[in-house]
């Protein structure tokens, strides 16, 4: 848990260098964002989902995008330190935050 924590620091301190929808102040904005976006996408992620199933099913899965968007805008809104300048921005920023951790997960994953 320690470790996914830190690569997801990692990914937002990333995306927050290289994309301008997003910015983070500092250091320790960035560890709280990444704990506060954790607790979201682990409390609140799964109820968005079963209620926005239909919707979900619908756009083929695509809907999927914008709840994650959604997540880290929340995540932007109770962590003062973190912006996000958009909606949109969340969208991609959420995208381009999920793909460095699934790169960041699998350069650090330990073997076994």
């Amino acid at each position: 848990m320690l470790i996914h924590w830190i690569v997801l620091t990692l990914a937002l301190l990333i995306v927050s260098y290289l994309y301008s929808g997003l910015r983070i102040a500092s250091l320790p904005v960035a560890v709280v964002a990444a704990a506060v976006f954790g607790v979201l996408n682990a409390l609140v992620r799964p109820v968005l989902q079963f209620l926005a199933l239909p919707i979900t099913c619908l756009t083929l899965g695509l809907f999927y995008f914008v709840i994650n968007g959604f997540m880290l805008y929340l995540t932007a809104w109770l962590v003062e330190g973190f912006t996000v300048r958009s909606f949109g921005a969340a969208i991609l920023g959420s995208i381009l935050v999920s793909l460095l951790s699934l790169i960041l997960n699998s350069i650090l994953k330990p073997s076994t």
